[in-house]
């Protein structure tokens, strides 16, 4: 949940985006975080960007995001657009991490490509995962799927993940409970919450 998605003047704004869908899931986030954070459990939170010089930029994505009015690494009112460093880059006030809890930088949609995530999960012995932020149709679906395919138990948070297409949004939610649930569950924050405090 990045300024540069969640912001006005970000990438997301830039490209024509209505940042208002994409702020939507903000209190369901707070309400995981606040819970999670009480029971001990590992919160991550990952930021899309690239090294200043672009150099870790596909030229197949430079161009996606040129064509959509918003180039990566062009001057914005917050900073040059997803460059890591960059103000637009970081979180957003309302969701910060608090002290010891990781950032994963990924260049990528997936939070997996070209990081460590999977090395710091699996050092802590984490095998389920759950998954909400923007956009649930690209970052969020890229990152679900790419757990799922190193084997990991993934539960995706409907209200605690945003689009600024519903119709997507929708879309990957169904996508995740095919076949008795192909690439994990789908509930919301408040049954999750529930589930954790025993109701």
């Amino acid at each position: 949940m990045q300024r540069d998605f969640c912001a006005t003047g970000g990438y997301a704004d830039q490209a024509g985006l209505d940042i208002g869908l994409l702020r939507a899931p903000i209190p369901a986030i707070q309400r995981l975080l606040a819970s999670a954070r009480v029971r001990g459990l590992l919160v991550l939170h990952t930021r899309e960007g690239h090294r200043a010089d672009l150099a870790d930029l596909p030229e197949p994505k430079r161009l996606r995001a040129a064509n959509a009015g918003a180039a990566i690494g062009s001057q914005g009112p917050l900073g040059k657009l997803l460059v890591r460093g960059e103000y637009g880059h970081d979180l957003i006030d309302e969701l910060q991490p608090l002290p010891g809890e990781p950032v994963i930088d990924k260049p990528g949609y997936s939070a997996f490509a070209s990081t460590d995530l999977d090395l710091l999960l699996r050092n802590r012995g984490i095998t389920e995962l759950i998954i909400c932020g923007v956009t649930t149709e690209v970052c969020v679906s890229s990152t679900l799927r790419s757990a799922v395919d190193r084997g990991y138990a993934c539960t995706l948070v409907s209200d605690a993940c945003g689009s600024a297409y519903p119709e997507l949004h929708a879309a990957a939610l169904a996508m995740v409970d095919v076949e008795g649930g192909l690439f994990g569950r789908v509930c919301d924050s408040r049954r999750l919450v529930d589930e954790w405090e025993g109701r």
